[in-house]
């Protein structure tokens, strides 16, 4: 095995995570990092993101997604960063040799002394959540039709309904209606939006667009081409109920139901996976369980805006830069995060505390829509760390809390608790 190429950090993924995680590596000392991307040019999933609204916190201005791409695609250019494009990876193994395919360079094999996983997340398919009726053609899922629209200038339907109330179904319902398309409605399983609040009153509201909440498909029909849906009202339960149905007439259904982080090479190297956030188990600095493999962005968890994928990003090629140096502890106590009453997850899972830095920022989401709640840091014991109230809390909006390092050194438990409870 002599032609192995060898890099010091290998980036798998060149969307904003990836492309953060590398300048953040080089910035912290690290000489040879390559990004190792599938798609023709880096920039994921912004590429076809046309819509502004991105980069009002990292940046404090509003971009376009492009935009927003392209300043770290500069960045990489001016750190030097290798970039290598249509190049896929097949696997990797716990020695940290990758094995990659590409047009261009033929079959890889890099060794690498630390690999940061950033491919990002994929949309939930019509048979992933099994809606039964005919096949016809106009069946897509919402990002599909937004990289029709955007970067093909292609036209996905005149009559659109759209199944879901994810971001990018919001944003395409604006995006058709003002490129002359009747949006018909938006369905929505649950009995509350999935999407961010600014999205559903800018994207549905404004275009006077009807969200159907606790409604849902059962039924398409059409020989070729789409002809109709058919919707119904759902119980508490969310099955379907009986003499509800409307048959609403369209040539095209939108699918915005969710993302599913993209681990399939993650789980056959054996990294331990978050049933809920369907991403890698990670700690304080982003490592997974497998040693100096670090995961961040959507591939960890789905995030809502992207100025916390390069937050998170950035925290992970700095976390990569001290493993490559030999500086991080991964001999030490550990402690878990675990769900309390009404949260869904929490990112990090787990927390070195001997590694940790002054503080630590921890991600969760919530079960439901909630009024005036309190969020409650508590250890085993039913000691609280830390507590704090929010007026409105959603599942569509991720919620953070800093913790410093001193409290968790107050912990005499290897657990802590985030729990939601209703305040005054």
């Amino acid at each position: 095995m002599s032609n192995i190429e060898n890099y010091d950090l290998v980036v798998i993924g060149g969307g904003p995570a990836g492309l953060a995680a590398a300048c953040e590596a080089k910035k912290n000392g690290i000489d040879k990092v390559l990004i190792l991307e599938r798609d023709k040019e880096a920039g994921g999933i912004l590429n076809q993101c046309i819509h502004n609204g991105f980069g009002l916190h990292y940046f404090k201005e509003e971009l376009t997604g492009p935009e927003y791409a392209q300043r770290f695609i500069d960045l990489a250019k001016e750190y030097k960063v290798e970039i290598r494009l249509n190049t896929m990876v097949l696997e990797f193994n716990n020695e940290k040799i990758i094995q990659a395919v590409s047009k261009d360079y033929g079959y890889q094999i890099i060794k690498a002394k630390a690999i940061i996983l950033a491919m990002g997340c994929r949309e939930r398919t019509r048979g992933a959540i099994s809606i039964p009726g005919d096949r016809p053609s106009g069946v897509l899922t919402a990002g599909s039709a937004q990289m029709y629209v955007n970067m093909q200038g292609l036209m996905c339907g005149k009559k659109i309904v759209i199944l879901g109330s994810g971001d990018i179904g919001l944003i395409m319902a604006r995006r058709l209606a003002l490129e002359g398309a009747e949006v018909i409605a938006c369905v929505e399983l649950m009995p509350y939006s999935n999407g961010l609040a600014r999205n559903i009153v800018q994207c549905l509201h404004d275009y006077n667009i009807p969200l159907l909440l606790s409604h849902t498909v059962t039924d398409i029909v059409g020989k070729c081409r789409l002809e109709k849906v058919v919707i119904s009202k759902v119980d508490d339960n969310r099955m379907p109920i009986k003499g509800t149905e409307i048959e609403l007439e369209c040539d095209t259904l939108l699918l915005s139901v969710g993302l599913i982080p993209e681990n399939e090479i993650t789980r056959e190297v054996g990294i331990n996976i978050d049933t809920r956030t369907k991403g890698a188990f990670v700690f304080e600095n982003m490592e997974t369980s497998m040693d100096g493999v670090f995961a961040c962005g959507n591939v960890c968890h789905v995030h809502d805006l992207v100025d916390f994928v390069t937050g998170e990003s950035q925290k992970a090629g700095r976390s990569a830069a001290k493993y490559i140096n030999g500086i991080s502890n991964s001999k030490v106590t550990t402690i878990e995060i675990n769900n309390g009453e009404g949260i869904f997850y929490t990112v990090p899972q787990k927390v070195r505390v001997e590694n940790m830095d002054s503080k630590l920022e921890i991600f969760f989401r919530v079960k439901s829509v909630e009024k005036n709640v309190i969020i409650s840091v508590t250890d085993e014991d039913g000691k609280i760390l830390k507590e704090f109230k929010k007026p409105h809390v959603a599942p569509a909006e991720m919620e953070k809390i800093t913790l410093t390092k001193k409290q968790f050194e107050m912990v005499s438990t290897n657990k802590v608790f985030i729990s939601m409870k209703k305040g005054e």
